[in-house]
């Protein structure tokens, strides 16, 4: 779980701000502010209709159906209706009418999107009336005056487009984004916390250190990995490729398509079609571009006929495959097309669960402090209604996840029935260094793929068994890791994952034999460093270097090239003066090998 924050006395205790969903009170002024929201909109564009008005957890928003777009003007013309609306202190009041008083209270109005919404409302029907000028159907709950709203602890933030029920073929709505607050002073951390984020957006920063780049002429939700965002993806799986091999992983490599027929026994055409490519026609055949590498790697374990001396078999793949996604849900690396999932199966038997477990945990933890995550939030899934596999491989799965993590040692939530309808699952969380949570691991016993393929292993007492297949992925996806972490280290990567380690900063052609020596040597070491040729004076190529965050900073002028040093400056630590070429290769080599953050070179006296 994440580690509370500890202040010494001198410095003010941060500000706390809960989510929607761990706090009632957030809940109902965030509901609320939602109808006042509406009230206002309409009682300044009378031609807005209003469809659905949820809260979020972290403030709320309204979709309306509106002849002219909202601008940034309308917004401050709202917010200050809704001041308005607040200061006359109206009550908020729950009516429960019958079908067809809410029906004809929608047609008086004529409002479309209500009547469609009430068609899915089973009796009783509730609205909540706010004064006596507007009211909507609603479950509630509210606060019961606008009195109990801080008129200055709350913003409209945007507006964006959205889709009647989600639904690209339907009418296209305007969506107001607000946030509300019990306090001003939350308002204001929730604000620092907006701004934050947005310095360290990854789609900002992968344009500004030219790491990747999505080409519309490719296509959209499609990734270009530029060198030196290429650099450090390799760096990231040779690190994933080496821990797994000491974790006793083997590797597959499997295609990227498949005959159809293959997705329509592992289940993906009938539960998942939606989310695949549609199919290609080769040689009078459908292939299939995989949206996930599992079915592949049951093909793999069905090559032969398997004993039970061999298991647990424990495979890993870093396998791109491809998911049909919605134009508007894509963003950055977040959410893509294409992307490379860091895939492992364990095919054991029921009695190896809790230890099979317990090792792909340490090896979550093991890759992920390197990349300094290491407060997690967790869940545990158990049981769904709707399941295949019998009542005690279930128990005996479920018990083994629990007996894994608490050897572990780890907190967990249960979340009844929340597991697949193939086996109970683990899901991990990591908090980033601004407290945002991300889901990133998962690990999820299956009985289904072994039953839908008809694996089996040879049990030591002759007969054929059915082994137990464990799906698991630390990263989740490259591209999705990729992006969460440039955000948690806003774009200032530590020394040994920085794709460009050192610069060397010649000030004069004089010195650039030096300069190219000192690269070569840098270079054959292994260290990631350049020279800057621009010909630039010192102050400009040091600006040059902060802005590309480059952690190392090499500046080489006469006095350097005569007495083979050169004078350092380091983002982590500052000036550290005058080097040896000596001592800067081993304190660069030595950092790789560690995999440090720094350089960790003190400054000379």
């Amino acid at each position: 779980m994440p580690v509370p924050v500890t202040t010494s006395s001198a410095e003010p205790a941060p500000i706390a701000l809960p989510k929607t969903s761990e706090s009632e009170r957030l809940l109902r002024i965030r509901h609320s502010m939602s109808h006042v929201m509406a009230m206002a909109v309409q009682k300044l564009f009378p031609k807005a209709q209003v469809t659905i008005g949820p809260w979020t957890e972290s403030g709320f928003y309204y979709d309306f159906d509106s002849p002219d777009p909202f601008t940034e003007a309308d917004l401050k013309a709202i917010k200050k209706e809704m001041i308005r609306i607040i200061n006359k202190k109206l009550p908020l009041e729950r009516i429960d009418v019958s079908r067809a008083e809410a029906e004809s209270r929608i047609q008086a109005q004529n409002e479309p999107y209500k009547l469609e919404i009430l068609a899915g409302i089973q009796e009783p029907i509730s609205l909540y009336t706010l004064g006596e000028e507007w009211w909507d159907l609603c479950a509630g709950p509210h606060v019961a005056n606008t009195s109990e709203l801080n008129a200055k602890a709350f913003e409209l933030e945007s507006v964006a487009g959205a889709y009647w029920r989600g639904d690209e073929t339907k009418a296209q709505l305007q969506r107001i984004y607000g946030t509300a607050w019990e306090t001003p002073e939350q308002l204001a951390e929730h604000k620092r916390r907006k701004e934050e984020a947005l310095r360290r957006d990854h789609r900002r920063l992968g344009t500004d250190l030219d790491l990747f780049s999505i080409e519309d002429e490719a296509g959209a939700g499609l990734v270009f990995w530029h060198p030196r965002g290429a650099r450090m993806r390799l760096l990231i799986e040779d690190l994933w490729r080496d821990l797994h091999f000491k974790a006793g992983y083997e590797l597959l490599y499997t295609p990227h398509v498949a005959d159809i027929s293959l997705w329509k026994t592992s289940g993906h055409l009938d539960f998942y079609a939606e989310s695949m490519f549609g199919p290609m026609q080769v040689d009078e055949r459908q292939y299939q571009l995989k949206p996930m590498n599992c079915p592949f790697h049951v093909l793999t374990y069905a090559s032969t006929l398997r004993s039970y001396r061999e298991l647990p078999i424990r495979w890993a793949e870093l396998g791109t495959v491809y998911r049909y996604e919605r134009p508007g849900v894509m963003h950055g690396l977040m959410r893509v097309r294409g992307f490379t999932q860091d895939d492992a199966h364990v095919f054991c038997f029921p009695e190896q669960i809790s230890d099979e477990i317990l090792r792909i945990l340490d090896l979550t933890e093991q890759i992920l402090s390197t990349f300094d995550f290491r407060n997690y939030e967790i869940n545990l899934s158990t049981r769904p209604e709707k399941s295949i596999g019998e009542d005690a491989v279930w128990e005996l799965a479920t018990q083994g996840l629990i007996e894994a993590l608490n050897r572990k040692g780890w907190a967990y939530k249960i979340d009844e029935g929340g597991g697949a309808f193939y086996g109970p699952k683990i899901d991990l969380k990591i908090e980033d260094a601004i407290g945002r949570m991300w889901q990133c691991s998962t690990i999820q016993l299956d009985f289904n793929l072994p039953e839908r393929f008809a694996l089996e292993y040879v049990a030591a007492d002759g007969t054929r068994q059915r082994p137990i297949m464990i799906h698991r992925a630390i990263f989740g996806s490259l591209e999705r890791f990729f992006g969460i972490m440039t955000e948690n280290y806003a774009g200032d990567f530590p020394f040994w994952l920085a794709p460009e380690q050192i610069r060397l900063l010649p000030v004069t052609d004089e010195v650039m034999p030096y300069a190219e020596e000192l690269l070569g040597q840098l270079n054959a070491a292994g260290v990631r460093a350049r020279i800057d040729h621009s010909g630039d004076r010192l102050g400009k190529l040091i600006r040059n270097g902060e802005q590309m965050k480059i952690p190392v900073l090499a500046v080489i002028g006469a006095k350097e090239a005569e007495s083979g040093q050169v004078s350092l400056r380091s983002r982590r630590d500052g000036d550290l003066g005058s080097a040896s070429v000596a001592d800067l290769l081993a304190a660069a080599t030595g950092a790789n090998a560690h995999r440090a953050a720094g350089l960790g070179l003190s400054a000379q006296p």
